[in-house]
Formats: structure tokens, sequence, C-alpha cells
């Protein structure tokens, strides 16, 4: 697919790798709309400074967990353009739920924003979608891997890779791709103790955490490459196989 012109909504664009996503492909000539939940002042910031390249970019809201805010999302979308070539589902929630201490409320969360809340933004995108779209989830390494102290954000990691797979064989047929990115080690909690992360890193290959320009270099590739679907592409320096 090339790029330039295309319509791109980023999920959860104000985030660390959503930031770094936008951008991204707005570099390489899509109009990027920005999802944002709380964080609008980051959102408007980020679209000021695409503006600035003289590139295409606007603002939108919605908390994911509410049914109604993604259909008023998407019915704003159709309003403004009646197109979507490109979906980004970036947006996520980390919490520590070890296994022997889970609450209802800590499953719900987690579970309705990291997959439902994407499965519900591909329900729709796809709505706006011409043949040869493309849709894009983030979800982690930690969904093949297992985190002990994170049981129920892994879990919902691992509930978006399974929908990934079902919903890129779904929509082949309409030359509608889907794919996902699953990150390594991105960043530390900045209470993070220092003796786990040197330990962390010594166990990753090559040896560092991921940059996020390198996770959207990877958004853009699969945005671009019409022969992919289906897949879930590991950025994580090789830690998967240790």
């Amino acid at each position: 697919m090339e790029l330039t012109g295309k319509v791109a909504l980023i999920i959860g664009a104000t985030g660390k790798i959503g930031r770094a996503i936008t951008t991204a492909l707005s570099d390489a000539g899509a109009d990027v709309i920005i999802h944002y939940n709380r964080s609008k002042e980051t959102a408007n910031e980020l679209a000021r400074q695409i503006r600035s390249t003289g590139k295409q970019a606007d603002i939108i809201q919605a908390d994911l967990s509410q049914q109604q805010n993604i259909e008023r999302m998407f019915a704003s979308i159709a309003d403004k353009t009646n197109r979507l070539d490109i979906l980004i589902n970036a947006a996520g929630v980390i919490l520590r739920t070890p296994v022997d201490n889970l609450s209802f409320k800590q499953w719900d969360e987690l579970m309705n924003v990291n997959a439902r809340g994407p499965a519900m933004c591909i329900n729709h995108a796809v709505r706006l979608m011409p043949e040869g779209s493309v849709i894009i989830n983030i979800t982690d390494i930690s969904a093949q891997r297992g985190w002990g102290d994170y049981a129920i954000y892994c879990a919902s990691k691992a509930a978006l890779e399974a929908f990934t797979k079902s919903a890129a064989r779904a929509l082949a047929g309409r030359n509608i791709r889907v794919n996902a990115i699953a990150p390594g080690l991105v960043s530390f909690p900045s209470d993070f103790p220092e003796d786990r992360k040197k330990r962390i890193l010594s166990s990753i290959p090559l040896k560092r955490s991921a940059r996020v320009e390198e996770i959207a270099a990877t958004v853009v590739f699969l945005a671009k490459h019409d022969y992919i679907t289906g897949q879930v592409l590991r950025i994580d320096g090789g830690w998967y196989m240790e």
C-alpha cells in the first residue's frame, strides 16, 4: 500500500509507542486521526507538531471501555472522511495482578481496554475500509511468555493476538490485512529495582530495550506490505528465544 493520502486512525496515539507510530505514519504520507482518552493536551500538541510539517492531523476522544464512545468515534469519522485505510490499535492498560490476588474489577478493566476495545474498533472500522486496507494491533511478548505478576495483562494481550488471527482469516476475502506487533521490553517503570533491570537486560540477546521508533518503523513496513496477514511479529531483541 502506498501511504500518501491514506487515512490512518491511531488508537492510543498519546502513549509513547502511539506517538511514535503516529509520527511515522504521517512522515510516510498518511493523514492521521489521533485518538486519546484523557490526554487531550498531549493529543493537541502531537497534532500541532504534525500540522507544522504541512501534514493533516485531527484528534478524537473516546473511552474504549464504553460502547457508546466507540460508536460515536466511528460515526464522527464516517461523517468527516467516510473512509479509513489504516487502523492501529495501540492503546493499553497494564496493572500488576498476581494470580493469587485477582479481582473482578481488574479483570474487567484490563480485558475491556486491551482486548474488547480493539476488537470493537475493528468491528466498526471495517465498515469504512475499502479493499487493500490494513489493521495492526500492538500486543506484547508477554502474551506468549507469560509474566507471573501480570496475569490478566498477559491474558488480555493473548486474547488480542487470537482475535488478530481470526480477523485476518475473516477479512482476507475483502483484501483487508490484519497483523499484530508484539514488542518486548520498551521501558521500565520508574520504581523498578535496578538489580532486576540488569537481570532482564542481560537475558535479552541484543542486551537492550526496544526503541519506540523501531516499533513504529515496523508498523509502516506492515502497512506497506500487501502480502502479510495473520502474523504476530515480535520486536524483542531475541528475548522470546530465551
